[in-house]
């Protein structure tokens, strides 16, 4: 008999307790969570938890709302105390001043978040010095050929590359006026050949220069 009159005393502890955490905060709760909140400070169990909000939600002291298989509990906003103009005013005052915070918080969130991705992109100290490393050696490797190339005895003057460039423009001119001529007897004997013009050329043992991926070079 004691033991039930414990149990009904620890319910009414837990359902009082409940009652005043759910009213001072005025915000929903699952069971769980009014379970995780309260069970440091006051040792509930989740059951006792459980059961008190049930309790309090059919003794209409408290609202429930049921979301597919989780219920949440708040408390009933008619049994609280009417706010004064004052207070209200000063909650007002209260959200535009957090407001304030929040918007400065976020702020100095995005520019954290700038410089560290500059610095996650940079390079490290040992990255650097690596860098700079193989950048000398790179130099002394390309002043070693420079100097190479100066105290070389052949080089090409500017008299034989005028030449080469000018026996170039030569040859091209040449390619492209055979190349020319060619297509165009081609094409005068195609007119009265019977068969296509691959056939012609497979007949005749002529290759082209796109069969072999050979380019004329552009006039220069």
């Amino acid at each position: 008999m004691s033991k039930g009159r414990d149990g009904a005393g620890a319910g009414g502890g837990a359902a009082a307790v409940l009652l005043r955490y759910l009213r001072e905060q005025n915000r929903p709760y699952s069971a769980q969570d009014a379970f995780s909140n309260l069970q440091r400070e006051h040792g509930l169990g989740k059951a006792a938890v459980v059961k008190a909000l049930e309790q309090l939600a059919q003794q209409g002291r408290i609202r429930e709302k049921a979301y597919g298989k989780q219920k949440i509990y708040f408390a009933d906003q008619e049994q609280l105390p009417a706010a004064s103009d004052a207070e209200l005013r000063g909650l007002d005052a209260q959200i535009a001043a957090l407001s304030g915070q929040v918007q400065a918080l976020q702020q100095s969130c995005r520019q954290m978040e700038a410089e560290l991705k500059d610095l996650s992109s940079s390079m490290t100290t040992s990255e650097m010095a690596k860098e700079i490393k193989e950048l000398k050696r790179d130099c002394e490797s390309y002043t070693e050929k420079l100097e190479r190339m100066k105290s070389a005895t052949n080089h090409v003057t500017p008299e034989e590359k005028e030449k080469v460039c000018s026996e170039q423009k030569l040859y091209c001119r040449e390619w492209r006026r055979r190349k020319r001529m060619a297509t165009e007897l081609l094409d005068a004997i195609l007119e009265g050949y019977p068969k296509s013009k691959k056939q012609f050329f497979e007949e005749v043992g002529i290759e082209t220069d796109e069969e072999h991926n050979v380019v004329l070079p552009a006039a220069v």
